[in-house]
């Protein structure tokens, strides 16, 4: 029973030496593990700000789905309801959203490398609805709207305030020769102008929406209601590089109703996912990947893998968002927890340059610890050698010396020192031993 317990003390002993040698390290190694998390800041904050759009709008739409993306990576997505694009970019730039929403054209491109805002890339198309009553266009030739010209006498609800839609609206007019302040213009927002418009005290309205609003459906299956056909659209998208021609093909609508009967020429917007370049970059990478799963698709006005796209963005593109559109998920992603693999991919790095700069300072452990273990034996030389030159100085000590040896030699029998350290314990106690003989051989 003995011999267990005192090779389960040896062990221990042993354990105890070898973490006070490498304590040191290991509390420098700690210090500046929580230093680099502390700088680094890994882990994202648990709830993020989405600037929208108004209510029953693709933003909103979107804004919810992008909700329950980010749900199962315990990241709470705020929704935070605006006017719109110009809103959604004011709402940026003053702290107030994190991420929102955005139409190409919306901003200063001029100002826009300097804005502290950086593009997550372009989600989708967004066309310029012009809906028109049938009524209105009686006196058309052909009964159909083909140019904005056309239109200048109307009533003309170009969109709300701090939307997109009035600012494209303006640049369109203007290219046209027509001057907004001589038309009967109004600014209402999408339902009151849709309620409006339904009851006839408007001949035009204008959205600048994705097909997914509740809106555009509606308005796109109402008998009565045309959409005005950009006959110019290609030059349109050349004397303006934020717009694209689009096409709504026929019978996209509704194939059973042939809704449109015919094919609708558009010019279109590119909305954009943008950022305060503050954004946690675990956020922009997750918003990034939601982006790919829910724009990637076909839509009425692109291809599958069209967007979201990085090409032609009016901000600088954030680095989360390339390596997402060039790499898609991160390997680490894919076989660990989000918060695990997201901890060790931003502080590898650091990890690394932690252990360039502690594994030369490993090399210092053995030697210390060796040095401890050889501690306990060689201390105990120098009262030896005491009583060794007292023997030498006075004879008549020796039966003194030989008491005190053998008291030392019986400390020195309870010291625990690893066996690969045995041979020096037993050198003391054998130099101890001789020294004894020595004095008993001159008593």
């Amino acid at each position: 029973m003995k011999k267990p317990v005192k090779l389960l003390r040896h062990t221990l002993l042993s354990l105890r030496d070898l973490l006070i040698s490498a304590g040191p390290i290991a509390v420098l190694a700690i210090a500046l593990l929580v230093l680099a998390y502390w700088w680094l800041d890994p882990n994202p904050p648990k709830t993020v700000t989405l600037a929208t759009g108004p209510g029953q709008s693709a933003y909103e739409a979107f804004g919810k789905r992008y909700q329950q993306a980010l749900k199962r990576y315990g990241i709470e997505v705020v929704l935070l309801p605006s006017e719109g694009s110009r809103s959604n970019l004011r709402l940026l730039k003053e702290g107030k959203a994190d991420v929102a929403f955005v139409q190409g054209g919306s901003g200063d491109a001029s100002a826009n490398e300097d804005s502290g805002i950086v593009s997550l890339g372009s989600l989708f198309v967004e066309p310029l609805w012009l809906f028109y009553r049938e009524d209105a266009a009686k006196g058309v030739p052909g009964g159909s709207f083909t140019s904005l010209s056309q239109i200048k006498d109307l009533r003309v609800n170009i969109g709300a305030r701090g939307s997109g839609a009035p600012g494209i609206m303006r640049r369109l007019l203007e290219a046209n020769s027509l001057d907004v302040a001589q038309m009967k213009v109004s600014r209402l927002d999408q339902t009151a102008a849709t309620v409006a418009f339904l009851n006839g005290e408007l001949d035009v309205i204008v959205f600048a929406s994705a097909p997914e609003s509740l809106m555009v459906q509606m308005l796109l299956q109402t008998p009565g209601v045309r959409l005005v056909d950009f006959s110019q659209s290609e030059a349109y998208s050349r004397r303006m590089p934020f717009l694209t021609p689009a096409v709504l093909p026929r019978g996209v609508v509704d194939l059973a109703r042939d809704l449109p009967p015919q094919d609708v020429r558009l010019v279109a917007t590119t909305t954009g996912l943008l950022a305060r370049e503050g954004t946690h970059p675990a956020l922009l990478q997750l918003f990034s990947q939601a982006a790919r799963d829910l724009h990637g698709p076909a839509g009425w006005f692109n291809k599958a893998g069209s967007f979201p796209n990085i090409e032609h963005s009016e901000y600088p593109v954030a680095a989360e968002a390339e390596r997402t559109m060039r790499v898609g998920k991160p390997f680490l992603q894919r076989w660990l927890p989000f918060w695990l693999a997201n901890l060790v991919e931003r502080m590898w790095l650091v990890l690394g340059i932690i252990l360039a700069v502690l594994l030369p300072l490993t090399r210092i452990v053995p030697p210390l610890y060796q040095f401890r273990i050889r501690s306990r034996v060689f201390r105990w030389y120098g009262q030896l050698r005491d009583l060794e030159n007292r023997l030498h100085a006075d004879p008549d000590e020796a039966g003194n010396v030989v008491r005190e040896l053998d008291a030392l030699d019986e400390r020195v029998g309870r010291i625990s020192v690893p066996l690969s350290y045995a041979d020096e314990l037993y050198a003391l106690r054998n130099n101890i031993d001789a020294v004894r003989r020595r004095a008993g051989a001159g008593a």
